[in-house]
C-alpha cells in the first residue's frame, strides 16, 4: 500500500529566488511549494523560460500581496544578437533575416535617450497576453497575427554595459508590462540591422535584488541536509515587497474592529493611500487604506487573533 501523502506546511513568507535557465515561473513556483512542503504558493509574474533572475515567490499568507509585486518596478540585463531578427524576439524563435553589423558604441548611446522615458511599445506576439480568451503566443505558434494597440510603459534607466562584435549588453529598468524583447527589436530596427535577445537576466523586482536572491542548488542542498524546516531562515517577512508604505500601528481595540471588517480612525494616518498594519507587539496584520473620511478600511487582511 502506497503510504499517505505528508501534509503540507501553512508556511509564510516571500522566497526570492534566482531563477535557472529553461524553468517556466510555474514550474519554479511548484518546485520550491515542494522543497518548502508549502500547502499555498504563487509567484508574482512570469519570468520567460529563457530569462533567469529574480523571481519573488510567495507562499502561504504572503500570496494575499503578490499583486503589489506584479505591479512593481523591474530591472534586467540583456544581451542583444544585432543582425538577426527572429520570429518571437529571442534565441528560440526562427530566424526571419540577416544583415550586416556595422554599429559603434557611439550610434548605440546616440540612440538610447529616444527609447527612455515614457514611450509607446507594442506587445509581442509571442507573449502571454490574450486575445478573446486565447493566450498570444498560441495563436502566433498556430501562425496568426493578431494587432496589437501600442501600450505606455516607463524605461527609467537604460545604458549601454559593452558591445563587442555583433553582442550589445544593455541594462534596462522598466515599469510592470515592459517586454525587453520589443524593445531590443525596436533598439535593433533604429540601428538599421536588427537584433533579438540572446541572454536576458532579471537583477530586480520591486525592492528585491540578486543579492537577496537563492538558487535551486542551494535549495536543493539545504533540504537534502535537513529537510523542509532547513529553508525556512531563508523567507523574507510578508511586508518585505511593502516596505516604502506608511505603517500604522494599531491598539487592541482598533485591530478588532478592523478585524470584523469596520473602518477605524488611527491617529498619525496619512491623507490617502494604502498603509501596513501592525499590531502593539510589531506583528504584521495586513493592509488597508485611507477612506475620504479619514479613516483606515481593512483592505487585505491576515488571519490572526486580535
Amino acid at each position: 500500500m502506497a503510504g499517505a501523502k505528508s501534509k503540507r506546511r501553512a508556511i509564510d513568507g516571500i522566497l526570492i529566488f534566482d531563477k535557472p535557465l529553461g524553468m517556466s515561473s510555474n514550474a519554479a513556483l511548484q518546485k520550491v511549494r515542494w522543497l518548502f512542503n508549502a500547502a499555498k504558493g504563487g509567484h508574482t509574474g512570469s519570468l520567460d523560460p529563457l530569462a533567469t533572475g529574480v523571481l519573488p515567490l510567495c507562499l502561504g499568507e504572503a500570496t494575499k500581496f503578490s499583486q503589489y509585486l506584479l505591479d512593481a518596478d523591474k530591472a534586467y540585463i540583456t544581451e542583444a544578437r544585432l543582425g538577426m531578427t527572429t520570429a518571437t524576439g529571442d534565441a528560440e524563435g526562427d530566424v526571419l533575416e540577416m544583415k550586416p553589423v556595422n554599429v559603434t558604441l557611439a550610434d548605440v548611446e546616440a540612440l538610447l535617450p529616444r527609447f527612455t522615458g515614457e514611450i509607446d511599445q507594442v506587445p509581442p506576439m509571442y507573449s502571454a497576453l490574450k486575445h478573446e480568451g486565447q493566450p498570444l503566443y498560441k495563436l502566433a505558434r498556430a501562425g496568426e497575427t493578431i494587432e496589437r494597440k501600442a501600450r505606455t510603459i516607463t524605461i527609467s534607466d537604460l545604458k549601454v554595459l559593452g558591445l563587442e562584435g555583433d553582442r550589445l549588453q544593455l541594462e534596462v529598468h522598466c515599469s510592470k508590462g515592459t517586454y525587453i524583447r520589443s524593445l531590443v527589436e525596436d533598439v535593433g530596427a533604429a540601428l538599421g540591422c536588427g537584433a533579438h535577445v540572446a541572454a536576458l537576466r532579471r537583477i530586480k523586482a520591486g525592492p528585491f535584488d540578486l543579492t537577496q536572491s537563492v538558487t535551486l542548488e542551494a535549495l536543493e542542498a539545504l533540504h537534502a541536509e535537513g529537510g523542509a524546516e532547513a529553508l525556512d531562515h531563508l523567507l523574507l517577512p510578508m511586508d518585505s515587497g511593502l516596505e516604502d508604505w506608511p505603517v500604522l500601528d494599531l491598539t487592541e481595540q482598533t485591530a478588532y474592529y478592523l478585524n470584523h471588517g469596520q473602518a477605524v480612525r488611527v491617529p498619525g494616518s496619512p491623507a490617502f493611500g494604502k498603509v501596513r498594519l501592525r499590531d502593539a507587539s510589531g506583528r504584521f496584520l495586513g493592509i488597508g487604506e485611507m477612506t475620504d473620511d479619514a479613516r483606515v478600511a481593512p483592505k487585505r487582511l491576515l488571519r490572526f487573533e486580535p
